[in-house]
């Protein structure tokens, strides 16, 4: 059985997307929150410093989105190839 790879696609794109959004969000309402975590996308995301502005949380949510989507294309491609490889033969043990 092949995974269809649109919407694991998706399916990262809005799990990684939606998580940096909200932790951006819980950052500019509590200033505190998720610091940490949003200086490591801080050094991973080209543009990105770590600020709880609007554009900063909108920039983000956007790469974390493409991370996301990007992710979900690979594991559906590569478990599409092992599976068209390994899928229809049985273990002879």
């Amino acid at each position: 059985m092949k995974l269809a790879i649109q919407p694991l696609v998706m399916t990262g794109a809005i799990l990684c997307g939606g998580s940096a959004l909200l932790c951006g969000l819980a950052n500019w309402l509590w200033p505190p929150y998720a610091e940490e975590l949003l200086k490591v996308a801080a050094s991973i995301y080209p543009g990105y410093n770590a600020d709880s502005s609007f554009g900063g949380m909108l920039n983000v949510t956007l790469y974390a989105a493409i991370d996301g989507a990007l992710g979900g294309l690979i594991v559906a491609w590569l478990y599409n190839q092992l599976v068209a490889k390994y899928g229809g033969k049985k273990n002879k043990d």
